[in-house]
């Protein structure tokens, strides 16, 4: 399982006082176990789809981080938010392309906006950038 690869890497980045990397995986280690529990109580059965979609939000965050820190011109959080970007992105799939995209929604009986999202967050979830299929499907 996926969590299981990122506890393991956060171990070794423990080993080798890789703070960036460390920092990065924590987080996502909290908000897994965090969702862990929630779904413990709810009788649902946290998935490898559960952490990618944590790892994107974590990524969504940082990016915002990031941001913040280029106004103010610290570049050394800005390098430190660069290199736990990078320790998170390896665990991300290959994201859909547009044409992979459109296949997929060419397949589908209903074309309705909410039918098509609706199938990409079921089937596709951490596999593709939903603001893409989006975009696409108010394209068609």
């Amino acid at each position: 399982m996926l969590l299981d690869e990122i506890k393991k890497d956060n171990i070794n980045a423990m080993k080798n006082k890789d703070k960036d990397a460390r920092s990065a995986l924590s987080v996502v280690l909290s908000k897994c176990q965090l969702t862990i529990v929630e779904y413990k109580a709810q009788n649902k059965e946290f998935t490898d789809g559960d952490v990618l979609v944590i790892i994107q939000k974590s990524l969504k965050e940082l990016a915002d981080e990031k941001a913040d820190y280029e106004k103010v011109n610290n570049q050394e959080r800005v390098q430190m938010i660069i290199n736990q970007q990078e320790v998170l992105k390896k665990y991300l799939p290959q994201q859909m392309s547009k044409d992979d995209i459109l296949a997929e929604i060419a397949k589908l009986e209903d074309k309705s906006i909410p039918s098509i999202m609706k199938h990409f967050k079921t089937n596709f979830a951490g596999k593709v950038d939903m603001s893409l299929v989006n975009q696409i499907a108010r394209g068609l």
